[in-house]
């Protein structure tokens, strides 16, 4: 595709196949560069059981961090004003059409095929716990996966008998299952304090070439983005881990920068508009400056249009806006309801202390309130906290004078950093932009 890619971008630009030499050998540098970014990441692995969702955001990272190494080559050796921009932009643009059509196409084979009863995996599971049934209802909900699960084993730890599965009997007949059926796949799903049991399937596995999964019971454990990597050679079970590491971090920081800075552009003029209003409003700054948590729990300075009266809080102590608050002005009243006065913030995202989706970030003495009242709540500083957020489009804004609102807000804003991609970014930016400024909790 990168090849081809540049051909037919040559061919659209200049009305030829015949590449000149310049064009031939950043193509060939290209395309050897591209076999060592692929071939280092996960990009070749099977894609069975993943969404496609997953493959594609995969690839495209793969192709983004391809394009700046060609753009940073090509700017070192001075050789970026000697190209064709336009052949540039849609050799890149045709080649990563290209890669993911490919992969859309064979995917949907797959799945047609997978769904006929070709292709498959046959899979048994030993234990019986929630997860595994959730495993067993995903893989009959989705047969485009091709995994057949054809029994399970019963151990002395199930918590639970698995259903719409056929029992097999007890785990002492796996082995001779596994070898008289060709079995592709073992899952394990016990407890991790039964590590004797699990010993003992592994022993009896010793001589199958069957592949073994493990499904560790963590019942009861609060987990937030866990995974799987190595460290020195070793496998480590990550239980709880930020969800925006790594190529992720990357992606939404650049973003946050760039949409940020073409946002400022459009609104400087209304903001200008509003420090005069607020100026005239009655005495005192512009802007209101105060400490908050931020990413890791690090203090940072979050910036609002000031629209109380100038006021002396005691030590220690925030109060909450409420509704017909005497400290809010009339013209702060009009900008915390349609929640202009968030609009600074947007240098904070151009500083790196905020992004522009994320939890809304609390008073530091709120954190420390709540902290112990609501399960999980500083788990929500391992991403920066946003402008905007799935809590809030969701209308969980404004006082939040019970633990149960609290809990509520926080439960959204654990969703949000579990399933967080580019594209549910742009989603709650556009979920803002329609029915998130006006609300009539924002008081």
């Amino acid at each position: 595709m990168l090849v081809g890619g540049a051909l037919l971008a040559y061919r659209i630009r200049f009305g030829t196949w015949h590449l000149q030499k310049d064009y031939v050998s950043l193509v060939v540098i290209t395309t050897l560069f591209g076999l060592l970014i692929f071939g280092s990441s996960s990009l070749y692995r099977s894609w069975r059981g993943r969404g496609l969702g997953a493959e594609l955001m995969h690839l495209g990272l793969c192709w983004l961090l391809i394009c700046t190494g060609v753009l940073f080559y090509t700017t070192l050796i001075q050789m970026i004003g000697e190209l064709s921009r336009l052949w540039l932009g849609a050799w890149f643009g045709l080649s990563l059409a290209g890669a993911a059509s490919i992969r859309i196409v064979l995917r949907g084979c797959a799945s047609w095929a997978r769904a006929r009863g070709m292709d498959l995996r046959t899979a048994v599971i030993v234990g019986g716990n929630p997860d595994a049934q959730r495993i067993v209802d995903t893989l009959h909900r989705n047969p485009w996966m091709g995994i057949k699960v054809v029994g399970w084993f019963a151990t002395s730890a199930d918590r639970c008998a698995l259903h719409g599965i056929r029992p097999m009997g007890r785990v002492d007949r796996l082995a001779a299952f596994v070898e008289a059926r060709h079995i592709d796949q073992v899952w394990i799903a016990l407890p991790m304090r039964e590590q004797d049991q699990i010993a003992y399937v592994l022993r009896q596995l010793d001589f199958s070439t069957a592949d073994i999964k493990l499904l560790p019971d963590l019942f009861g454990l609060q987990l937030l983005n866990h995974s799987v990597e190595q460290i020195g050679g070793l496998p480590v079970l990550n239980l709880r881990s930020s969800p925006l590491d790594g190529p992720a971090h990357l992606v939404k920081a650049t973003m946050d920068k760039v949409l940020a800075s073409l946002i400022l552009l459009m609104i400087s003029p209304l903001m200008i508009a509003i420090a005069i209003g607020v100026k005239l409003s009655s005495p005192g700054p512009v802007f209101f400056r105060q400490l908050r948590h931020g990413l890791g729990g690090k203090p940072i300075e979050v910036w609002k249009f000031r629209s109380m009266r100038v006021h002396q809080e005691e030590d220690g102590k925030v109060t909450q806006a409420r509704k017909n608050d005497s400290r809010v002005t009339p013209f702060g009243a009009f900008l915390r309801r349609t929640s202009l006065d968030e609009l600074p913030q947007f240098i904070n995202v151009l500083q790196g202390s905020m992004s522009i989706v994320g939890p809304r970030p609390h008073a530091i003495a709120h954190n420390e309130q709540y902290k112990t009242l609501v399960d999980r709540y500083m788990q929500r500083h391992r991403v920066k906290p946003g402008i905007t957020g799935w809590a809030q489009v969701n209308g969980l804004r404004g006082e939040t004078d019970t633990v149960e609102k609290m809990a509520r807000r926080v439960e959204y804003d654990l969703y949000y950093m579990q399933n967080w991609s580019p594209w549910f970014d742009l989603r709650i930016i556009l979920m803002t932009v329609f029915k998130g400024f006006v609300n009539k909790n924002a008081y």
